[in-house]
């Protein structure tokens, strides 16, 4: 019953946080109605006995994925009304390709149906000597490796194209060049110094500050001319 009661009440949750994920209209809601998801997806997994996956849940989606689209939605100067204004301008695009996604899934559901072995596989007990990790692995990279393979090639071609798309060569931007620093060619001359030997011996002095180093104005004595004129 306890059971019972648990399973509809994290997936009426789940479902509720969902449909706010899609409805709401500031996108930093909607990241934090999908956090709540994904916790309430993890709790579904627990209960069906697959812990490993509600730890990946949490760790993977909730701790890097949801909270890194958090940070970058917060971080962005994203202006709503230009945003309101694209979406009606999009939305029958949109509408056309979700009811194309709907069609598919309904086909899907149709025309789906069970192994034959599959019914008998649900009433067997779980080997007491493999864990849910265990399992997992053996499933995952025995019998759907190239699968598995397969969205690991995806997931790098985003990576790749994403790369791409953001990399922007700018014509003012500073470039290092490493070998013109180690050269160091004009800007360093190398002297070399007998051992005991000062800078007076080899000539180098220190320069003079300015006030010492500018000559001094010549000082001009007018007294004696004056004299002169009035003695004649």
């Amino acid at each position: 019953m306890i059971a019972a009661l648990a399973f509809y009440a994290f997936a009426a949750v789940l479902i509720g946080s969902a449909v706010m994920v899609v409805t709401s209209r500031n996108p930093v809601h909607s990241v934090l109605f999908l956090i709540l998801a994904f916790f309430n997806a993890a709790g579904l997994f627990l209960m069906a006995g697959a812990e490993f996956l509600a730890m990946i849940l949490v760790i993977v989606y909730v701790g890097a994925v949801a909270v890194l689209f958090l940070f970058v939605v917060m971080m962005l100067d994203i202006d709503f009304a230009r945003l309101r204004e694209r979406f009606q301008r999009y939305a029958p695009i949109g509408a056309l390709i979700g009811l194309v996604l709907l069609v598919q899934l309904v086909m899907v559901m149709i025309g789906w149906s069970s192994a034959p072995g599959a019914m008998a596989l649900r009433l067997n007990e779980t080997p007491a000597d493999i864990a849910n990790a265990e399992a997992v692995g053996r499933i995952l990279y025995t019998d759907y490796i190239y699968l598995f393979q397969g969205c690991g090639l995806i997931l790098l071609v985003a990576m790749i194209g994403a790369i791409v798309l953001t990399l922007r060569d700018k014509p003012n931007s500073k470039r290092q060049n490493i070998a013109e620093q180690i050269a160091r060619a004009g800007s360093v001359t190398n002297v070399a110094v007998p051992t005991g030997a000062g800078l007076k011996q080899l000539g180098i002095r220190r320069p003079l500050p300015p006030e010492e180093a500018a000559p001094k104005p010549l000082e001009h004595h007018h007294g004696h001319g004056g004299h002169h004129s009035h003695g004649h």
